[in-house]
């Protein structure tokens, strides 16, 4: 024999209503969508200070290897290495401070950070081997210093608001270096990706440690 319906299941069937969701599905449902939140809004802190000062120094070290340079294409050698080396060395040292932090260093802000500076290096790219082909390596300081400004503008956006302000100071010298005589590139070369990584280098360490 069953047992009669309860009023309040009679209403529930009579209205169509669904079962209620779990009380466990509710509260992990809850969590996601605070978790979610917060790595949208948080900032990307694990930007190393010492490893931009470490990519400074290569900078300076190619700065003084391609003045020494008697063809372009050994000129263009010595600086794609030594971006190869930068680079290796940034990812290294942001792997280690957010590592050190014990937060995953692809977390949702890592991500977009990322994310946001691949395009305009990767027209960098494009554009270093369209320049090259065409002979035009007087081009390429201002190109590369105009597109990697503006790939720490953008990533740096969800980032501390110091990152974005050096990109835009790559982005002007850029600009200066396109507008100055072709001779003048590796001092600009030298100045922004040796001087300018050393000295916002030390000044996220101060403030932001790693």
């Amino acid at each position: 024999m069953t047992s009669p319906a309860r009023p309040l299941d009679k209403l529930r069937e009579k209205r169509g209503d669904r079962p209620a969701v779990a009380l466990r599905d509710r509260a992990m449902d809850n969590l996601r969508y605070i978790r979610e939140t917060m790595e949208r809004s948080a900032a990307f802190t694990h930007v190393s200070g010492l490893g931009g000062v470490g990519m400074g120094l290569v900078a300076l070290v190619a700065a003084a290897l391609a003045s020494r340079a008697t063809e372009p294409p050994a000129w263009l050698a010595i600086w794609l290495v030594a971006a190869a080396i930068s680079f290796a060395l940034s990812a290294l040292m942001m792997a280690r401070k957010s590592h050190a932090e014990g937060v995953p260093l692809l977390s949702g802000p890592g991500r977009r950070f990322a994310w946001n500076m691949i395009p305009p290096l990767a027209a960098g790219g494009v554009l270093t081997a369209a320049l090259a082909r065409a002979g035009a390596f007087g081009l390429l300081p201002g190109t590369w210093l105009l597109l990697y400004g503006v790939s720490i503008v953008t990533g740096g956006s969800y980032s501390v608001r110091l990152i974005p302000f050096m990109g835009g100071i790559f982005m002007l010298l850029g600009l200066a270096a396109l507008a100055s005589p072709a001779g003048w590139g590796n001092a600009y070369m030298a100045i922004a990706f040796g001087g300018l990584h050393i000295v916002f280098g030390l000044v996220i360490w101060r403030k932001h440690g790693g």
